[in-house]
């Protein structure tokens, strides 16, 4: 089972360098919002898929939902500073 978890964490750090792209390279601000809030979504999955392959779920589940927030944070007031700028 250990194996199918590193192989799934390893599938979704080649995801996050391909949301990389668009958060870096994205047309508009707003498609490097979505590209940043897409890295953080996974990367609250690779933390819970490290708690599994630890064995330390618990510990890792806190960590998880602590970074989700703040990245739900983070992404709102960044939307909400390029809205009110009028960002194109």
């Amino acid at each position: 089972m250990e194996r199918f978890f590193l192989a799934s964490a390893l599938a979704l750090c080649v995801i996050i360098l391909l949301s990389l792209y668009r958060g870096v390279f994205g047309p508009t601000v707003f498609d490097r919002i979505i590209g940043a809030g897409f890295i953080g979504t996974k990367t609250i999955i690779l933390l819970v898929l490290m708690g599994f392959i630890y064995e330390r779920i618990d510990m890792f589940i806190d960590l998880a939902l602590a970074y989700s927030i703040l990245n739900f944070i983070g992404t709102l007031i960044i939307s909400k500073y390029f809205i009110r700028k009028g960002a194109k």
